[in-house]
């Protein structure tokens, strides 16, 4: 595993090693849907999502925060999902670098944009925010500027992890106001259901708006056809609703 850059530009020079642009047909600047991955790494299943909000309109940009960082699958599932390693706190560095990334794009609205995550990619989204003036000291980037979140019209998470040690619960998302929309699972065994709630119910009660998406009977990565954690089970149908989901939560984001 490499050295973390220091700097807006020097991560965002990293992780565009690793990134998947996808576009509408023209020229653009399209809205962009940012799309983070969970602990696991990358998997073709966000391909499906983004094919979905390409369709409608929305470029998207396929984040792979392990790959340019050297971190394989393994490395993924032994140490980022147990929390050894990259936390969501200084993850949302790769937020904020590609924040910053998408204003040197041509093609890019970086002026609209949705943050979407799934799992260990919603609480690097949710740190993200809920850093405020400690972003520089958490994430590791001596130049990472909250305001760059102001681009961030809509978050979407699927079942994101938001248990200890994320900081939505206690510290709020520090006055920044983007639409919510969550999608969690009744039968989440690997994230729960109380940490999300809680996190946010209290974005809630921050006055942001919330809307979630629960199935009652869904594991954690229900829309996941290649997971191989004993506790999931991959559901075809809830994964088509939760796509169709995606594509009015970026709408709505986005009008």
């Amino acid at each position: 595993m490499i050295t973390q850059p220091s700097t807006l530009a020097a991560r965002a020079d990293l992780l565009a090693k690793g990134v998947r642009v996808l576009k509408p047909a023209g020229s653009g600047p399209f809205p962009v849907a940012l799309q983070f991955h969970g602990c696991a790494g990358s998997q073709p299943f966000q391909m499906s999502y983004a094919e979905a909000a390409v369709k409608a309109g929305v470029a998207v940009v396929i984040v792979d925060s392990f790959k340019p960082r050297g971190i394989s699958r393994l490395d993924g599932s032994l140490f980022v999902c147990t929390g050894t390693v990259l936390r969501g706190a200084q993850r949302a560095g790769d937020l904020y670098a590609m924040l910053h990334w998408m204003k040197s794009q041509p093609w890019a609205d970086a002026s609209r944009v949705v943050a979407a995550g799934w799992s260990h990619g919603g609480w690097t989204i949710m740190d993200g925010f809920a850093q405020g003036d400690g972003a520089a000291r958490m994430t590791g980037l001596t130049d990472a500027d909250p305001a760059l979140l102001k681009a961030v019209k809509g978050v979407f998470l699927v079942y994101p992890y938001a248990s200890f040690p994320s900081l939505t619960s206690a510290r709020g998302w520090q006055g920044q106001m983007p639409k919510v929309f969550a999608v969690l699972g009744g039968k989440d065994a690997v994230v729960g259901t109380n940490g999300p709630l809680r996190a946010l119910n209290r974005l809630k009660a921050d006055g942001l708006p919330v809307d979630v998406l629960t199935f009652p009977d869904a594991t954690h990565a229900f829309d996941d056809d290649d997971a191989n954690d004993p506790r999931t089970r991959y559901r075809p149908d809830l994964r088509a609703t939760a796509e169709q989901y995606y594509v009015r939560a970026l709408r709505s984001a986005f009008s």
